[in-house]
């Protein structure tokens, strides 16, 4: 069983996840900011990173990712759409806003989408772009949960107004690959509180009123 871990970091307000296993081994998403306090988190609970899991490139999901990776000796994993992202800071956004964030190209590709398995965990990758071009998710269906990133929110939806970003897009991509999940199915978001399938079918008044 994977127990879902979060840590939000307020510089940012963006989310940062472990996925921890019954070994204590753990998947992390999206290192955002402030690595000495993610660290901190992970040490403190006894976790083992095994690798690094990307949902997009923008500066707020990977501005912690180099140091991790330094820390842990462990690699990263992002849609080949935006393997770019992670050493151009017009790209990721941090030109605009604030300290350029200028990180190593990922060590992996994702290529297509489907079922993957990294460091032993098992999962499926859904290409969900109109955020960003290479934005995913990340499906763990026998614990019944998403990382949804900054797709889907709880009675929300992603930004559109970035370059690359297309609110027709988000909105077919959310209907066609996130809200066919089964309505239980957990969702944890790269901001904000978690949600399930079930209550943004019913209440997102996004998926709505577009």
């Amino acid at each position: 069983m994977i127990q879902v871990h979060s840590i939000e970091l307020p510089r940012v307000g963006e989310n940062t996840y472990a996925l921890v296993n019954e070994h204590k081994e753990a998947l992390l998403v999206d290192p955002g900011d402030q690595a000495e306090q993610i660290i901190a988190w992970i040490s403190d609970q006894g976790w083992l990173p095994q690798a690094v899991l990307l949902t997009h490139g923008h500066l707020d999901h990977i501005g912690a990712l180099d140091a991790i990776r330094d820390h842990y000796q462990i690699e990263a994993y992002i849609h080949h759409t935006e393997a770019e992202f992670l050493t151009d800071p017009q790209l990721n956004l941090s030109a605009y806003m604030g300290p350029k964030v200028i990180q190593r190209p990922a060590e992996h590709l994702w290529q297509t989408t489907g079922a993957k398995q990294v460091a032993g965990f098992e999962f499926e990758i859904r290409h969900v772009p109109g955020h960003s071009p290479g934005s995913v998710i990340y499906i763990f269906a026998e614990d019944r949960f998403v990382i949804s990133g900054d797709t889907v929110f709880r009675s929300s939806i992603g930004r559109t107004d970035f370059p690359g970003g297309s609110l027709d897009q988000l909105l077919s991509h959310i209907r066609q690959e996130i809200l066919t999940l089964p309505g239980d199915f957990r969702l944890y978001p790269g901001h904000g509180p978690a949600t399930d399938v079930q209550s943004e079918q019913v209440g997102n008044p996004f998926l709505h009123n577009n």
